[in-house]
């Protein structure tokens, strides 16, 4: 991710700590961190309407709604990592760094 990535969560985040009332600061933590749990919620929905899976609904939601949708995580998670820490995008790259480095070792890359 680029700096204008985290220039744009930090917005966000910025954005939605003027507009929290009177929610404490561990509150407003919380309800980021299970904001996500929502967004995944509407992933599931999109993506069950992408492939036709509720009888009911038949074809309600197209791939691009998909798309759009996981976009709508992966931001809400990095605000809320943003507000969790001054050092997100330090410690989101260090983690990826992690992972890559975890999955990717030399006895899992192919010849």
């Amino acid at each position: 991710m680029d700096t204008n990535t985290w220039k744009q969560i930090d917005r966000l985040r910025d954005w939605l700590d003027e507009n929290a009332g009177e929610q404490t600061e561990r509150e407003r933590t919380l309800l980021r961190v299970l904001k996500i749990g929502e967004e995944y919620g509407e992933v599931s929905e999109a993506l069950h309407g992408a492939l036709a899976a509720n009888p009911r609904k038949g074809a309600s939601h197209s791939w691009d709604d998909v798309r759009k949708e996981l976009v709508d995580v992966a931001v809400t998670t990095l605000v809320a990592l943003a507000t969790l820490t001054p050092d997100a995008q330090k410690i989101f790259d260090e983690r990826l760094d992690g992972l890559v480095d975890r999955v990717l070792s030399p006895s899992t890359e192919p010849s």
